[in-house]
């Protein structure tokens, strides 16, 4: 099928687009900046240089390239290191899940596309109620803290547009936190904080994190290009979602660093606010059985223990070097 990755120079439009044309798929990939078109073609896809905020820009794109399939990709989360504010970090990927999606999807629509499938989160957006895991069955949070209530709203606007779209029928992937070589969990930046002791454990660090490769996240969305049902919800993580208290004392010894400091919650309220006390604490991780089931798929790194290992063994060569 010809299909167009909106974002496609992004953490998980890098490793998507290769594997959609390894499986046999032609590519139109979009990118902001006419620097990144060299990138794209060099993955074996045609560039199209589209300002997902700029409705114009959007419809052109994806009228020329006449796709079939359309998969939403666009954040702007690559320079995003102080969550303290969160939503001002959040500012323009809330705008691009907004009028972003927006402009895509009534583009997708004029041409006639068949299926677009977008990019959503799975983690600290559930109830903070109830089981620890859980599925896509169970509500989103209906009151989160105050500094991340923008973000949700527009979460739950891309959520709902897409799910509620028939033409074309739109499917979400919920993708669990990133990770993979300098990206995400493991980007440079907070590899450098946790080694320098500025990811503090804050109370009794029992907010559970679902966690997923990019590249696992890439092999889900190519498997709900062939199988996803209309309309659906999928939670794309691994298997083992994990509490705060287990994963970043592990993630800071696979780095050579000493463990997190810790900090009660109420002086995490003080320093770093309602919304990462929450995160520390509160939080609830995503179950995969639904995607494991209808879409066939499973993760080649069905635990961030080994996965984090793979990748943290490299960055603290790179260190010592």
């Amino acid at each position: 099928m010809r299909i167009l990755v909106a974002g496609a120079t992004g953490a998980i439009g890098l490793e998507l687009v290769p594997q959609l044309i390894a499986a046999g798929h032609s590519v139109v990939g979009t990118t902001r900046t006419a620097a990144k078109a060299e990138i794209i073609r060099r993955m074996g896809a045609e560039p199209a240089i589209a300002d997902g905020l700029d409705a114009a820009a959007v419809r052109a794109a994806v009228i020329a390239a006449k796709p079939e399939i359309v998969i939403d990709q666009m954040t702007d989360l690559g320079a995003v290191t102080d969550l303290r504010h969160f939503d001002r970090a959040f500012a323009t990927t809330n705008q691009l899940r907004t009028q972003g999606t927006d402009f895509l999807l009534a583009a997708a629509r004029e041409a006639g596309v068949k299926r677009f499938i977008a990019q959503s989160f799975c983690g600290w957006t559930y109830g903070r109620g109830g089981e620890t895991i859980k599925t896509e069955a169970d509500a989103l949070d209906p009151d989160p803290p105050e500094e991340l209530r923008s973000t949700l709203q527009a979460i739950q606007h891309l959520e709902d547009a897409v799910t509620g779209s028939a033409n074309p029928e739109g499917i979400v992937l919920r993708y669990g936190s990133f990770y993979g070589p300098d990206t995400g969990m493991l980007s440079r930046a907070m590899i450098d904080q946790l080694r320098r002791r500025r990811v503090p454990l804050i109370g009794g660090g029992g907010g559970r994190w679902s966690f997923i490769h990019v590249e696992d996240a890439a092999a889900a969305t190519v498997a709900a290009v062939e199988r996803g049902k209309p309309g659906s919800v999928y939670n794309i993580v691994d298997d083992e979602p994990a509490p705060v208290s287990e994963w970043l004392p592990a993630l800071a010894t696979l780095l050579g660093a000493r463990p997190p400091i810790r900090v009660p919650a109420w002086l995490g309220r003080l320093f770093a606010g309602e919304h990462l006390v929450s995160m520390m604490t509160e939080v609830r991780a995503g179950s995969n059985a639904k995607a494991r089931r209808e879409l066939g798929w499973r993760p080649a790194h069905p635990s961030w223990r080994e996965g984090f290992a793979e990748i943290a063994s490299r960055a603290a060569a790179q260190h010592a070097a």
